[in-house]
């Protein structure tokens, strides 16, 4: 690899995944970032790097701006299109279809500039059917593909024919349940979390808990996430392999809710709602928020804003349905700690970490006692 600057393009960088990406590689030596996402990316105010905004469904705009852009040497793709209620359209062949076409957009123009020597590519526990089946313990990323229909596997197959093609290096990832600080995120539950505990004190409700949250998580900070693609980046052992990637331990929401309801100094006695959906909709939740966002000078005045479809997820986590599966969704990190990234991360200090993060960058109030 050349000994001048890295050039590292994220896409997605707006996202959980992208955020903690930007501003990791950002505040390292002898990179350069790009930030690739529609909104720029809520990160530390002192992190240095280049923001563009583009349609990855345009293939003409992507091509433009590939061209506009210094050679990129490094590509973590994290972007993604989810469909409203999220778990309709994992199974969509049209919305298949459409992260594909957003994948094959970006990387054909920057396969053209002939620069490129890394991507990362995401994907999750989904690659292993968790969503369709109950599947064995602990998941294993040598296991045979399970057959049904995913668009990780159409991004998978187009990543490895260009790279035996062009002769570039390529990690994918497979995290779990992410912990992350950015807003509007389809899937952080972070910001759901946060939000509920502001609401349930402004409100005088009680903190308790919507459905069952008896299932058994396994979560990933996405700073840890971060460092791991930046391990993987530069490390030969990483290339052309597939990682399953965790904290470390495991977490059951249940478990640790009155630990948070104690830092949070609330109360857990009274009725729960039906659903974190269903409780933010309420007009009173919507009305509180916005007096919430006034008194605080929130950067996100709006609750939806702010959310994303992580309460959707958040639900989807917590329902019987996961909880009562015939096994648990675990995966197995010997082959990365193996392969010499062995950081780790405690699940309850990261989310509270988390949530202080939010609160920091002035995306939640102050809700801790």
């Amino acid at each position: 690899m050349s000994s001048e600057r890295s050039h590292l393009l994220v896409a997605g960088a707006s996202g959980v995944i992208g955020s903690a990406a930007t501003e990791h590689f950002a505040q390292m030596s002898g990179w350069r970032v790009t930030a690739l996402s529609r909104r720029r990316p809520v990160v530390d105010p002192g992190c240095d790097f280049d923001h563009a905004a583009v349609d990855l469904g345009d293939a003409a705009a992507c091509a433009t701006l590939v061209d506009r852009l210094p050679p990129v040497t490094h590509l973590i793709y994290a972007a993604v299109s989810e469909a409203p209620d999220l778990a309709p359209g994992w199974r969509d062949p049209e919305r298949m279809a459409q992260n594909d076409a957003m994948f094959a957009n970006l990387l054909t123009p920057l396969l053209g500039r002939g620069s490129l020597e890394h991507v990362s590519l995401l994907q999750g526990a989904k690659a292993y059917g968790a969503h369709v089946h109950p599947v064995t313990v602990p998941l294993r990323e040598e296991s045979p593909r399970d057959p049904h229909a995913n668009f990780y596997w159409l991004h998978e197959d187009r990543l490895r024919a260009a790279a035996a093609r062009d002769g570039f290096g390529f990690t994918i990832f497979r995290p779990q349940i992410l912990l992350g600080w950015a807003p509007g995120a389809a899937m952080n539950p972070v910001a759901a979390i946060g939000a509920y505990a502001a609401l349930c004190r402004e409100l005088g409700l009680p903190f308790v808990l919507p459905a069952s949250g008896n299932a058994l998580w396994e979560m990933v900070d996405a700073g840890l996430l971060a460092q791991a693609m930046a391990w993987a980046a530069r490390t030969p052992a990483a290339a052309g392999e597939i990682f399953n990637i965790t904290n470390g331990d495991t977490f059951v929401l249940r478990h640790a809710w009155p630990d948070l309801a104690r830092r949070c100094g609330l109360g857990e006695e009274g009725p729960a709602p039906s659903a974190f959906r269903a409780f933010f909709a309420a007009h009173e939740s919507q009305a509180a928020w916005q007096a919430i966002a006034r008194r605080h000078d929130l950067a996100e005045h709006s609750l939806a804003a702010l959310l994303g479809q992580s309460d959707v997820y958040l639900d989807l986590l917590g329902s019987r349905q996961i909880a009562e599966k015939a096994s648990p969704v675990l995966l197995s990190t010997i082959k990365l700690r193996q392969a010499g990234f062995d950081r780790c991360r405690d699940s309850l200090e990261s989310l509270l970490l988390q949530l202080e993060r939010m609160i920091a960058l002035r995306l939640l109030p102050p809700i801790f006692a």
